[in-house]
């Protein structure tokens, strides 16, 4: 396993991390079968968990909480806030009333004093850059965050952000956790030339595309992964988006082949040979989902293999571009883009 820098913290990370969205009901674990996943990655030389009080409505952050009892000084612990919890309108978002409140009641669910990093999840339009890094600020300075970072924010927010601590003489984003894969490459052209420019670390979460990328979907098979239980139409092939991924997939698979690769190997060793992603984020839902992940932990791709996945999917390209979590506002309200 490979360790890198994350951003300019100094804190040393696993290439791999394990994010933990499949523990808990939406992945159908058990907390045994959890700790036995958590066990074998720390094992494997992760060193790095995410997880998101959304995930599973906090029963994620329980599960994880249990299976680090006795050795969460030795892990890099984060997790997420500002998606909803429940039903209650200021029970999400990214104010300081919520913050303070969320962080609070993911410190409980963890077990722990503090988290080492803390995201914002997704942007919030509806508060200021101000009010949220003065918060987070003052999380970070009461010892209960190490560090903060944003997720799947566009570009334009992460500069906006940075000018803003600067000008509020307030702490930093110092991470930023986008979506990165063969398949979905848009964050080349202006996420990852940002995150480089200000020194953030990259942690790139569905490296294997929702399991398109996990060897698993071929062409005249059944698609059975469990993602594709619960989000069917972004596997119905007959959606042009969902073809022209399978198609891409079926050439990279060719590709691995003449490499003597896997599937899982190719697209985490792409998503990791990018000089501005830190870690890539695999989120296992049974052992054996793990221990081919973690195959991947060493591979490097050569030139020609990168070239070659160049020209199956092109970089800046993305195949299902409607499936960002980025897009600004005003494109999916009409009401915000007309007087």
């Amino acid at each position: 396993m490979q360790h890198r820098t994350l951003g300019r913290t100094g804190v040393q990370v696993s290439s791999l991390a394990l994010g933990a969205m499949n523990f808990g009901r939406i992945g159908r674990t058990t907390q045994d079968e959890v700790t036995a996943v958590v066990d074998a990655a720390l094992e494997g030389g992760i060193n790095v968990i995410d997880t998101a009080d959304a995930y599973s409505g906090g029963e994620s952050e329980e599960m994880v909480g249990k299976a680090v009892a006795g050795r969460r000084d030795d892990i890099v612990l984060a997790t997420k806030a500002t998606l909803p919890m429940g039903d209650e309108r200021n029970h999400r978002g990214s104010s300081r009333r919520w913050l303070v409140t969320s962080l609070d009641n993911s410190l409980r669910r963890l077990g722990v004093d503090h988290v080492d990093l803390y995201q914002i999840h997704r942007w919030d339009p509806t508060t200021g850059d101000e009010e949220t890094l003065s918060a987070l600020t003052d999380l970070q300075r009461a010892g209960k965050i190490r560090y903060f970072g944003s997720s799947t924010f566009p570009a334009y927010r992460i500069v906006q952000a940075q000018w803003a601590a600067r000008e509020h003489h307030l702490s930093r984003y110092v991470t930023e956790q986008p979506s990165y894969s063969i398949l979905q490459r848009g964050i080349e052209t202006h996420v990852l030339p940002v995150t480089e420019e200000y020194g953030l670390g990259v942690l790139a979460w569905s490296p294997l595309a929702s399991g398109w990328l996990s060897g698993a979907v071929r062409e005249g098979r059944d698609i059975t992964t469990s993602r594709s239980t619960f989000m069917p139409q972004r596997f119905d092939t007959a959606i042009p988006s969902n073809r022209a991924r399978l198609d891409a997939v079926e050439q990279l698979a060719e590709v691995a082949d003449e490499a003597g690769l896997t599937m899982i190997q190719l697209a985490l060793g792409f998503v990791t040979a990018h000089p501005a992603v830190t870690s890539a984020l695999i989120g296992p839902r049974t052992l054996d989902h793990l221990h081919s992940q973690l195959a991947a932990a060493d591979t490097v791709l050569t030139p020609d293999v990168l070239d070659a996945i160049d020209t199956i999917v092109a970089p800046g390209v993305d195949l299902a571009a409607h499936e960002k979590n980025d897009t600004p506002p005003a494109l999916l309200d009409p009401a915000l883009r007309r007087r």
